[in-house]
């Protein structure tokens, strides 16, 4: 194990992200509009992947896998044609088009093949500054593009720190009791330098050294991603 399967949060983000997606249906489909719906998830697109089909999200981008927008645009013109006129996209913060990921790719090789410190500095700043650049306009940026290769309104709803409040799940204060009363019984053993995981039903401890710097990233394979593309959802891929 290297993480835990699911951690206390995700569910209630999960749940105000589908609302959010069920809602903007409403509007897309009466006003035949393209809606654009931001989720959280800069490296990873769990919220996103889940939310989307979830909510019934027609397009579902995501970090990890890296869409053609000519690719997305087909998807929502082929949905004109057979009379629907409207189309959710739901996009996780870092998701990246093709172009985009190539670009990232190529700075972190030459950051990996840099000779002096000074020139992997100088790239550092070239990739902290296109990813800045990139989150704060990815998501206008799509949404302009597919209006122009569809010919659909597109509008943008960015759903940003609205799913961090509110109250939280029922799923939610079950795992976070489980798994704080789990954390209290280590305490008492005196056994530290862990992290408490959820595995299943059980709250096992995981050694720090196993888990940190390492993200639990959706793999290509995931049943959610196979059950997406199997009720016809598109990638972008």
């Amino acid at each position: 194990m290297v993480c835990t399967d699911t951690t206390f949060g995700f569910d209630t983000a999960l749940g105000i992200a589908t609302e959010a997606i069920d809602r903007l249906h409403s509007t897309a489909h009466s006003h035949h509009r393209i809606i654009v719906v931001e989720i959280m998830g800069h490296r990873a697109g769990w919220l996103a992947l889940g939310a989307g089909i979830a909510g019934g999200a027609d397009v579902i981008l995501l970090p990890e896998i890296p869409y053609d927008t000519q690719r997305v645009a087909e998807a929502i013109r082929q949905r004109v044609v057979h009379g629907k006129s409207f189309s959710i996209v739901a996009v996780a913060e870092g998701a990246r088009s093709l172009e985009q990921a190539a670009q990232i790719r190529h700075l972190e090789e030459q950051k990996l093949h840099a000779q002096d410190k000074k020139e992997k500095r100088k790239i550092k700043r070239q990739l902290t500054s296109l990813e800045a650049d990139h989150l704060g306009n990815h998501t206008v940026q799509l949404s302009e593009q597919l209006e122009r290769l569809t010919g659909l309104e597109s509008r943008v709803t960015i759903l940003g720190h609205v799913q961090r409040g509110g109250a939280p799940s029922a799923a939610d204060r079950l795992l976070a009791t489980r798994l704080g009363s789990a954390c209290a019984d280590l305490v008492a053993r005196e056994q530290y330098g862990v992290m408490v995981a959820a595995a299943g039903e059980s709250a096992v401890p995981v050694a720090l050294e196993e888990v940190a710097g390492r993200k639990k990233l959706v793999p290509p394979d995931h049943p959610w991603i196979v059950s997406a593309k199997r009720v016809g959802t598109s990638l972008g891929d």
